[in-house]
This record gives C-alpha cells, sequence and structure tokens, in this order.
C-alpha cells in the first residue's frame, strides 16, 4: 500500500503516505464548493508533473553531466468543463543556478522531462505545455 486517504468531512481529505508517515490534506477548490484552504486535488496532479519532471531530472543529472540543482518550476492549472477536468498543465523551468547548458544538453533535459512517469501517465487529451529559462 502507497497511501491511507481519509475523507475528514467539509470536502477535506488526509492523506498519510505510509512508509515515512508524511501527510497531505486537500480541500476542494474555491470554484467548486470549496474553501480553497489546502491544495486541490487537481493541483496536485499539476504539482505532480513538475516534481517528477525535476526529480527525472536530478536522477539523469550525473549521468549526462547536467547541473539542474535549483531548478524551479511555475505551474499553471488550466481547468475545463463538460466534463470538469484538467484541460491544460503549463509549466515553466527555470536553472537560476546552473551553468549554461550544451545544444545536446538543452535537448536531453527537454527530452526526459517530456517523458517522466506522470507525463507518460497523463491522458493524451490532457496538453502539457513547457517552457525552459535557460541559464546564461
Amino acid at each position: 500500500m502507497t497511501a491511507h486517504v481519509t475523507y475528514t468531512g467539509d470536502l477535506r481529505t488526509k492523506s498519510i503516505h505510509i512508509k515515512s508517515g508524511s501527510v497531505i490534506e486537500t480541500d476542494a477548490p474555491v470554484d467548486n464548493q470549496g474553501k480553497g484552504e489546502r491544495f486541490s486535488p487537481t493541483d496536485l496532479v499539476v504539482v505532480a508533473l513538475a516534481t517528477c519532471m525535476v526529480t527525472t531530472l536530478g536522477i539523469a543529472a550525473p549521468v549526462h553531466d547536467l547541473d539542474v540543482d535549483g531548478a524551479e518550476c511555475e505551474v499553471t492549472k488550466i481547468m475545463t468543463s463538460n466534463p470538469r477536468k484538467i484541460g491544460e498543465i503549463v509549466v515553466a523551468v527555470r536553472f537560476p543556478h546552473s551553468k549554461p547548458f550544451s545544444e545536446k544538453q538543452r535537448s536531453k533535459i527537454v527530452h526526459i522531462c517530456n517523458t517522466c512517469p506522470v507525463f507518460e501517465s497523463l491522458h493524451p487529451d490532457c496538453k502539457k505545455t513547457l517552457s525552459f529559462e535557460w541559464p546564461k
């Protein structure tokens, strides 16, 4: 088992990671009858994409001589209706503390981000828009 999830009422959940005991609470968003005091479940999906991208970059960094420490992502979720779902995830990736990357390294970084496990797991109808701000 990965996690235990409890609906605690008032459109809130509490999830406990079994191995670590780490806790995540969610709220329904304000535009869907919630308080918006925590990440919503769909917020977690878009954050999962960004964290998976940079984690996968971190795993690949030593093999491809990439300095990705301090990489940052700004994530935007765009919802659609009928059905209500994530229509697009926009991720802007920045490398503020890195040395400049060669074209080969840039290509590798883009490939890694576009093939991380969460990216590959998302439905093909969910548009993923990635941009990269390269170090100078």
